[in-house]
């Protein structure tokens, strides 16, 4: 059963050991910890205005983790969306129930656009992100705070439509 809580910092070191094989070993991109600072300060950086960071656990195992960054103006960036490759796919939908969470959320806090950028080694990313509803945009179509990771060469936005 999977279960979906909110990043607590206890959480911090199984993160970074989720993220980074998966960067590394699996797609081979060579980022380190060194590149993205964010995952030595998740509170600070993820879980500020609407932002928030979420884990997704089989039992006691970490298996998937995704955020959402507050970009001001009622835009957000979906950032740090990884899970585990034995726990991928529609049978354990932990990335469906991940972006779920996050889509729940940000319409809660008013959300209007949700931005996000991928590399060309996620390809089954990229498919997951267009099933789910987000349209493929230019990278000078990004919002001026969108925190853009030198890796990031596909670009995708979601308009959510917020109850008044």
């Amino acid at each position: 059963m999977i279960r979906i809580q909110t990043y607590r910092a206890a959480y911090q070191q199984a993160v970074a050991d989720l993220i980074l094989p998966i960067q590394n070993q699996e797609f081979g991109l060579a980022i380190g910890l060194a590149q993205q600072p964010d995952l030595a300060q998740i509170e600070a950086f993820y879980q500020q205005g609407c932002g928030q960071f979420w884990v997704a656990f089989d039992g006691e195992e970490l298996v998937g983790c995704i955020a959402l960054k507050d970009i001001a103006n009622g835009q957000a960036a979906l950032r740090k969306m990884f899970v585990r490759s034995s726990h991928r796919g529609r049978e354990k939908a932990v990335a469906q129930t991940l972006l779920e969470q996050l889509f729940s959320w940000a319409q809660e806090k008013a959300v209007s656009e949700i931005f996000l950028g991928t590399t060309d080694q996620f390809v089954g990313a990229q498919k997951f992100y267009l099933k789910n509803g987000f349209e493929k945009i230019l990278s000078d179509q990004l919002p001026t705070l969108f925190p853009r990771m030198a890796v990031d060469t596909h670009f995708y936005r979601i308009r959510l439509s917020i109850a008044v």
